[in-house]
């Protein structure tokens, strides 16, 4: 039998699955990542240690025996984040800056003083704002190539973390990237699905410094020997884990919407073609599968809109942690459940600033309400709220732009396995939540992309109609206290971004603020 080797490389943890021809995940690996915290608001990884956790986690999961079959190797990834190594030694001149890091709020303040945020939106269907890799990348040779010498020459190679484990596991001789990932950068144009000349001239990127861009499925290269891994494995599935969880649903109908909840959280809904949001919300490119005619053609691409969040796990973590839990992430939500709700507290998360649909990197985290009669289980409690509010802003953003909504809302990642946290979801959107019964759906999903490419499976329509396990929890609340709980937790961002302002020096303020 043979079998799929899935990667998903993410902020906190790398991930390995093993998955067989029926798609059954016959093993697992896993090892963390340490994230580093230089300054406020500056987050980073050790660009080694990321590639040694991805080497571990595929060793521990190959531990099964020495029969395993491998067909292919699947990779998926934190999106957004960026490096620049050297292309002669393959050893990075820097941090990997991460999706999360605001060290480049002054950079995109710079460049929509220029007049480049029309063209970003145009050309890429993004905003500007730190969350995206075209800053970081001009950072990071402003810091290690100023005068550009290096990088016009094709000594360096900048590129998001997909390139940087294909380069790794290719042993330096694959240097490339997919459509999804190169459609979060700022420097590639969605619509002719390629990088653009004129972007890359604003954020001072030379072409040369920059990876192949090819379909999500596909021979990107072949393994060297890596531990337990053999050489000769052809890497045939590259895509950004928001996409992948997206497949792994079998989500790719147009207006089939889910949330992967995470460190962050990302909502997306399948549009087909492209679509341009009223509120901030990304255009971006779901996925490009290859046709048979031309392996190495983008021309089969599909689009989505995003709304990412930047904090929603982390603030599970964070406070589990404040509170001296042993496990934050299991014991906070047990902690969350001795309360009926919490107590009038209401919490915003905004340690990186705000994402989607705010977008506004100066706002900063702040907990309202508080009382004597306030305890740990109503904190508990008013954290998974702030996951829940913040989805519920996304997901009304989302059903504006497309102008109708799904009955439901998919649901998959780690801070998805809570129940209660579900629940409150359900009770928030006042619609149904279906949630994977695969916690790992986002590996999952990169594995059915590799099976597509090396002919496990037969064609996407195999995929819709595959039946897809899931526990579905449905609203409990009454309305008026769904909107009471969601309008305080309002009142509590503007005061996250008191004394913020856009560009135009008006208050910020989500679309759903209005309500």
């Amino acid at each position: 039998m043979r079998h799929l080797l899935a990667i998903d490389q993410g902020t906190s943890n790398t991930k390995a699955l093993l998955v067989d021809e029926a798609g059954r995940i016959v093993a697992r690996g896993l090892a963390p990542v340490e994230q580093r915290y230089p300054q406020p608001g500056w987050v980073e990884a050790d660009a080694v240690a990321l590639w040694e956790s991805v080497a571990s986690a595929v060793d521990d999961c190959l531990a099964v025996g020495d029969h395993v079959a491998l067909a292919a190797v699947a990779v998926t990834n934190q999106r957004e984040s960026t490096l620049v190594w050297s292309r002669h030694t393959g050893r990075p001149l820097g941090p990997v800056v991460s999706w999360q890091c605001r060290r480049t709020a002054a950079l995109c303040d710079e460049a929509r003083a220029d007049g480049l945020a029309p063209l970003v939106a145009a050309r890429t269907g993004l905003p500007l704002d730190p969350l995206f890799s075209a800053t970081k990348a001009r950072w990071l040779l402003d810091e290690y190539d100023p005068d550009r010498v290096r990088s016009v020459a094709g000594e360096l190679c900048v590129g998001t973390v997909d390139s940087w484990l294909l380069w790794n596991l290719t042993g330096g001789t694959a240097f490339a990237t997919d459509a999804s990932n190169a459609s979060r950068t700022q420097l590639f144009d969605i619509d002719r699905l390629a990088w653009d000349d004129d972007l890359l001239a604003a954020f001072r990127v030379p072409r040369a410094v920059l990876a192949e861009v090819l379909p999500s499925n596909g021979v990107f290269g072949m393994t060297r020997h890596v531990g337990r891994l053999p050489a000769g494995i052809p890497v045939a599935a590259m895509i950004g884990d928001s996409h992948a969880a997206l497949f792994g649903h079998g989500a790719i109908e147009t207006g089939a919407t889910k949330a992967t909840y995470g460190t962050g959280t990302s909502l997306m809904s399948v549009t087909q073609e492209r679509r341009r949001s009223r509120h901030g919300l990304s255009a971006t490119i779901a996925w490009a599968l290859a046709d048979g005619a031309n392996e190495r053609s983008l021309s089969h691409a599909t689009y989505a809109l995003e709304g990412n969040i930047s904090v929603t796990g982390m603030a599970v973590r964070w406070l589990g942690e404040i509170l001296g839990l042993a496990d934050p992430d299991a014991d906070l939500t047990e902690l969350a459940s001795t309360v009926a709700d919490s107590g009038g507290v209401s919490f915003v998360p905004a340690f990186v600033g705000l994402g989607a649909p705010r977008w506004e990197p100066d706002a900063r985290g702040v907990i309202v309400g508080l009382t004597r009669g306030v305890g740990r289980g109503h904190l508990a409690r008013a954290c998974l709220e702030s996951i829940a509010f913040q989805v519920r802003d996304v997901f009304d953003a989302l059903i504006d732009d497309l102008g109708a909504g799904p009955n439901a809302l998919l649901a998959d990642g780690g801070a998805s396995r809570s129940d209660l946290l579900m629940q409150i979801q359900a009770d928030v959107l006042g619609r149904p939540i279906v949630r994977s019964e695969t916690a790992e759906l986002s590996a999952l999903g990169a594995a059915h992309v590799a099976g597509l490419a090396v002919g496990m499976l037969d064609s996407v329509k195999t995929l819709r109609e595959e039946p897809n396990s899931a526990d579905r929890f449905e609203p409990r609340l009454a309305p008026d206290r769904r909107e009471a709980g969601y309008r305080a937790w309002l009142a509590a961002v503007e005061r996250a971004t008191a004394g913020v302002h856009t560009r135009d020096g008006q208050s910020v303020l989500g679309p759903t603020a209005r309500l």
